[in-house]
């Protein structure tokens, strides 16, 4: 099927790349949002390890929230660039500000002091340890076909 040219090559992959929301990642020094929060999950024999990308965030824009089994990574942005004129007179003002989140399940039976983060050069590494689950019986029950 051919795709008028007036879509461009890649209609489906940029449906949802909207200018407004690429150019305020891209001026606020978020490189786009499909790259905010990119997760690496290292599975060892104690603990997941998560590295999770946060560059130019502050530590204190960081928040980490443990509930219901779920650990929820929460990373907010504001900046504010104002400069003025010899007279007082603005010459340029910009502001942008952004948030972003992202949950994983970790089970209910990890808690919060067990749960280890370091955030060091825009990457936020987190430690969670492995909880037994329970083992459920496998109960396998098929359903005749008639006929």
């Amino acid at each position: 099927m051919l795709v008028p040219s007036i879509f461009g090559e890649s209609l489906f992959d940029d449906m949802f790349d909207f200018p407004w929301d690429r150019d305020f990642y891209t001026n606020s020094g978020w490189t786009g949002s499909r790259n905010l929060m990119k997760t690496d999950v290292k599975e060892t024999d104690q603990t997941y390890e998560l590295d999770i990308d946060l560059p130019g965030v502050k530590t204190d824009d960081i928040k980490i929230q443990l509930k219901d089994g779920y650990l929820t990574v929460s990373a907010s942005k504001n900046v504010s660039n104002d400069e003025k004129g010899e007279n007082g007179s603005y010459i340029r003002r910009e502001r942008y500000s952004g948030s972003c989140s992202r949950s994983f399940y970790v089970g209910e039976g990890v808690k919060q002091e067990d749960v280890h983060a370091k955030y060091e050069n825009g990457i936020l590494k987190l430690s969670v340890p492995k909880v037994d689950q329970k083992q459920v019986a496998e109960n396998n029950k098929y359903i005749a076909i008639e006929g």
